[in-house]
């Protein structure tokens, strides 16, 4: 039997009966479940706002939108980078007219904060942190930078649900952060994700904007007297339609209660790894940052030979992941290649083992003998590091 990278758990009983009052109640849109399961994230984490909305991705535009309307940055400013991250986060930039620009990685593949200080210029108006696999990476670094600079913090937080730092939920810090509750991720619904601003005009603003610059939103015109529906409502903004619904929202209020369990579960499996591979020269695990209670989302490692390493993998019905290309490979973001040299060279060498609910103990012995037959057909007992 195959063993994928990925594969999502659902407690489907429990969410088939979150749904079902949705549909009894013909509600299945914005408002209702999504309300609740917006507090329930700002029980869970301490953030002071937070607005659910279809993904990721246009949480991330939202995000630069709004900072760039509401601090009158102008089309070709800057945001500094990561080339190791999946596109959405870059293209989020281009969307507003702003420019990439990339900074170097540090081994926990996170933003160097060196390499991000040498890229600001008069011209740059945020810094896009990625917390990779759940990492934190030199996070404090960075806050002290962009503090020091003045400038704003985004952070994509798509792999940091349950990340804690420091004993605190990630995301007290920044200006905005934007996370991801897609299938495969820590907390899966189908496809939705949370922008949670510091500032709540600008979680108002975000509410507006996600439903197509329309200041009361549908739930809302309901909550009138006696529950009526009230029709009249003004637009203030061309806005965009990017809020959740009531159904992703009712899976996500289930999944929600089991993150920590989940979590800990991953960071068992990741110690399994650990040990497994701690007398491997030849295998390079990617650390955790210090202080950092990781959800896990990945469990990389840095392997010379990549591709031939998969393949063998492939060989034995075993599907690992490569979390990511260097963007700069892609043509569209191509002016930036060559200025991230640990960038571009740990992106040829990354592999993400499965990491997911579905594994056991055994599994992951199997997956490690798979990798250690692989260097010793490939590598002929040289070593990696």
């Amino acid at each position: 039997m195959a063993i994928n990278v990925f594969v999502p758990t659902f407690r489907i009983d429990e969410i088939l009966q979150e749904i079902r009052i949705c549909l009894e109640k013909g509600w299945t849109g914005l408002g209702f479940k999504t309300v609740e399961f917006e507090n329930k994230w700002k029980e869970y984490t301490g953030l002071p706002n937070a607005h659910f909305l279809t993904s990721n991705t246009v949480g991330l535009h939202l995000a630069v939108h709004i900072l760039k309307k509401k601090f009158g940055w102008n089309d070709g400013d800057e945001i500094i980078t990561t080339p190791l991250t999946f596109v959405s986060t870059n293209h989020a930039i281009m969307y507003e007219n702003l420019k990439p620009i990339f900074a170097d990685v540090d081994d926990t593949l996170c933003l160097s904060p060196e390499s991000v200080e040498a890229r600001i210029t008069s011209k740059t108006r945020a810094v896009m942190y990625v917390g990779i696999g759940g990492n934190t990476g030199q996070y404090e670094k960075i806050i002290a930078i962009c503090k020091k600079r003045n400038i704003k913090l985004i952070l994509d937080a798509a792999h940091m649900s349950g990340t804690f730092f420091k004993g605190k939920h990630i995301g007290q810090e920044s200006d905005v952060s934007i996370f991801s509750y897609q299938a495969v991720k820590n907390l899966p619904t189908s496809d939705s994700g949370m922008i949670c601003f510091a500032d709540a005009e600008l979680d108002k603003l975000a509410r507006q904007l996600s439903w197509l610059g329309i200041n009361k939103d549908t739930f809302q015109r309901f909550q009138g007297k006696e529950g009526g529906y009230r029709w009249k409502y003004d637009v203030e903004n061309v806005g965009f339609k990017y809020h959740g619904n009531s159904i992703q929202a009712a899976m996500a209020l289930v999944q929600i209660k089991y993150l920590d369990e989940d979590n800990n579960y991953r960071n068992q499996l990741a110690s399994i790894y650990d040990d497994l591979l701690k007398d491997t020269p030849e295998v390079e695990v990617v650390k955790v940052a210090e202080n950092c209670q990781s959800s896990r989302h990945l469990y990389q490692v840095f392997v010379k030979k990549r591709d031939e390493i998969i393949q063998h993998f492939y060989d034995n019905d075993i599907f690992p992941g490569v979390h990511y290309i260097d963007n700069t490979e892609y043509s569209m973001y191509a002016y930036g290649s060559g200025t991230c040299p640990n960038a571009a060279r740990r992106s040829n060498e990354i592999i993400s083992l499965p990491l997911h609910l579905k594994l056991k103990k055994e599994d992951c012995i199997l997956i490690v003998g798979v990798l250690k037959s692989g260097i010793a057909k490939f590598l002929k007992n040289k070593s990696l590091v």
